[in-house]
C-alpha cells in the first residue's frame, strides 16, 4: 500500500525532514507538521468510508499520521463522536439560530485530550516507544495515564504542585508516575523539554507533538459530518498552547480541498479563540494587532488552558485574522456566568475552560 505520511515539515521554512520523533526544526527552530500525500489520501478517504468506520476518531484513520496496516488497531477507548448539541435556548438569549456545543465532556476521560493521546500513543507504541509521558494541566496527565494503561506502557506524568486535587485524584487511579513539580505549566513543560534529550520516553505535547497535535482535526471532521457534511460559520475555541486552534484550520482546509464537503457547506469558517483574562497573551496580541505574543504569569481559575507561553500562539492570531474570527478574553466572574449559563440553559455542565468559551460567545 502506498504510504500516506511522506515527512515532517517546518511551518516557517519548509524543510522537510523524514518522519522521526522531534518536534522542532534544526534549522529555524520552527514548529513542525506532518505532511501527507493527499492524492493517496484522496483515493482513499471518502464519505462513505468514514461512514462504515467506527463511531470513534479512528472513521478517520486516513487522514491521522498513524499507517495500520490490515489487522493492527490503533490505542483506543472509544474516543471521539461526541454529541454535537443543538442549544437553541443559549442561542435565543445570546441571538443564535443556530447554535451547537461540541460536548466533548462525553470522552473517555471527559476532555477531548483523549483524542490527541489516542494518536500518539497509537504512534509511540507503534515506533516502540515504552514510557508515555506528558507536562500538564490536568487533563493531558488524565488522558496519558488512562491510554497509557490501555497500552500496557509506563505513564509519566509532570504536574504542576497547585493543581487542583480533584484532577489530581482522577489521573492517581491510572497509577502513572506522578511528578509534581514547584511551578506553573510553562516552568513544568520546560523541566519536560529538557528531559526529551536525556529519555527515550515519548513526550506527548514535546517531541512526538507532530502527531499527537493532529488528533485535533477529528473535532472539525465530526462537526461536518454531524452537520451533514457542511462546515459551520464560526467556530469559537478555548486557546492555551493554541494548537488545537491551528489544527481546526487545517482540519477545515483539508474536508474543502478533498471534496468531502461542498458547495454553500464548504466555505471556511470564522475561527474565534477564548483565553482567561487572567492568561490571555494571544488575546493581547489580537488586541494590539501584533502578531509577537507577550509570555505572561497564568493567573487564572482556568487552570487547564492557563499556558503563559503559548507556542501557537502567534499563528492562531494570523489564522483569526485571515478567517474573519477574533481573540477576545474574559473576567473569572465572566467564566463563572459562562458555565452556569451553559448548565441552566442546556443541561451541560462544562468545566472552567468551558465557561470561557461560552463567556467569549456571549461578547461576540
Amino acid at each position: 500500500m502506498t504510504p500516506r505520511i511522506l515527512s515532517l515539515q517546518c511551518r516557517e521554512c519548509g524543510t522537510e525532514i523524514p518522519v522521526s520523533p522531534t518536534h522542532v526544526c534544526d534549522l529555524c527552530f520552527g514548529p513542525l507538521d506532518v505532511r501527507y500525500d493527499y492524492a493517496e489520501v484522496a483515493r482513499r478517504v471518502s464519505r462513505e468510508a468514514i461512514a462504515a468506520g467506527p463511531p470513534s476518531i479512528w472513521r478517520y484513520r486516513d487522514l491521522l499520521p498513524v499507517e495500520l496496516a490490515d489487522g493492527d488497531e490503533p490505542v483506543t477507548l472509544g474516543e471521539g463522536f461526541t454529541p454535537l448539541v443543538h442549544a437553541p435556548h443559549l442561542g435565543e438569549l445570546l441571538g443564535l439560530r443556530n447554535l451547537y456545543i461540541k460536548n466533548d465532556t462525553m470522552n473517555p476521560t471527559n476532555s477531548f485530550k483523549d483524542r490527541v493521546v489516542s494518536v500518539a500513543v497509537s504512534w509511540a507504541r507503534q515506533q516502540g516507544f515504552e514510557t508515555i509521558a506528558c507536562a500538564s494541566t490536568g487533563n493531558l496527565a488524565n488522558a496519558v495515564a488512562a491510554y497509557a494503561a490501555r497500552a500496557g506502557l509506563r505513564g509519566y506524568v509532570f504536574i504542576p504542585a497547585n493543581l487542583e486535587e480533584a484532577k489530581v485524584a482522577t489521573t492517581a487511579v491510572f497509577r502513572p508516575t506522578m511528578v509534581r513539580i514547584d511551578g506553573n505549566y510553562d516552568e513544568v513543560n520546560r523541566l519536560c523539554t529538557e528531559l526529551v534529550d536525556l529519555l527515550d520516553w515519548a513526550f506527548c505535547n514535546i517531541n512526538i507533538r507532530p502527531f499527537y497535535s493532529e488528533g485535533s482535526k477529528t473535532l472539525t471532521y465530526e462537526t461536518a459530518e454531524q452537520l451533514g457534511w457542511r462546515l459551520p460559520d464560526e467556530i469559537v475555541i478555548p486557546i492555551a498552547s493554541g494548537c488545537q486552534f491551528v489544527k481546526h484550520n487545517r482540519a477545515a482546509r483539508e474536508l474543502i480541498d478533498l471534496g468531502l464537503v461542498t458547495g454553500a457547506g464548504a466555505a471556511m469558517p470564522r475561527l474565534t479563540g477564548a483565553q482567561a483574562l487572567g492568561c490571555s497573551p494571544v488575546a493581547a496580541a489580537f488586541q494590539r494587532a501584533d502578531g509577537h505574543v507577550v509570555p505572561v504569569r497564568p493567573d487564572t481559575i482556568a487552570k487547564s488552558i492557563a499556558i503563559g507561553n503559548p507556542s501557537d500562539g502567534g499563528y492562531v492570531v494570523q489564522i483569526a485574522r485571515r478567517t474573519g474570527g477574533v481573540v477576545d478574553s474574559v473576567t473569572e466572574e465572566e467564566i463563572l456566568e459562562g458555565m452556569e449559563l451553559l448548565a441552566r440553559t442546556e443541561g451541560i455542565f462544562t468545566e472552567t475552560a468551558g465557561g470561557v468559551t461560552v463567556g467569549v460567545l456571549a461578547k461576540l
